[in-house]
């Protein structure tokens, strides 16, 4: 077995184990190619050549079939409760003001530091939009705003 078979092989490996780590359905695509690569080392082709393939079909695999199996992967994603407040209507409680670092409302009976996501003062007893959550603040705006 030459060299060029041992590093594609040895290639081959890194990026199934850097896909297991991370799951992210990257690396996996650059095992395909190293797969392909190496049956071409098998062969004799060319080094060039097969670094060439090795990219070629790396790339078409990633960007071709990675947004595929991400659709078909995600099927059973369930938003976490963060998550699903964004839209929610909430009160406000204690007047929202960016500059002074004072805010509070009330989304779903629980208490939140707020902040309004375009710097408008919002005071008291106003109906507000949670935009989104950021750590422990929910940035909000007014309603139908």
């Amino acid at each position: 077995m030459e060299i060029q078979t041992i590093v594609w092989l040895v290639i081959f490996l890194l990026m199934v184990v850097i896909e297991i780590c991370t799951m992210g359905l990257t690396t996996i695509w650059f095992a395909g190619g190293a797969v392909v690569s190496f049956f071409l080392a098998l062969f004799g082709v060319p080094v060039e050549v097969q670094i060439v393939v090795f990219l070629v079909v790396s790339f078409l695999l990633l960007f071709i079939t990675r947004p595929i199996a991400k659709k078909h992967l995600n099927l059973k994603r369930t938003k976490t409760n963060i998550d699903e407040l964004a839209g929610k209507h909430a009160v406000v409680t204690e007047e929202i003001d960016n500059l002074k670092g004072t805010g509070q409302i009330i989304l779903n009976g629980i208490e939140w530091t707020a902040r309004s996501e375009d710097d408008e003062i919002i005071p008291v007893d106003t109906e507000v939009e949670v935009v989104e959550i950021k750590g422990v603040k929910a940035f909000v705006r007014r309603k139908n705003a």
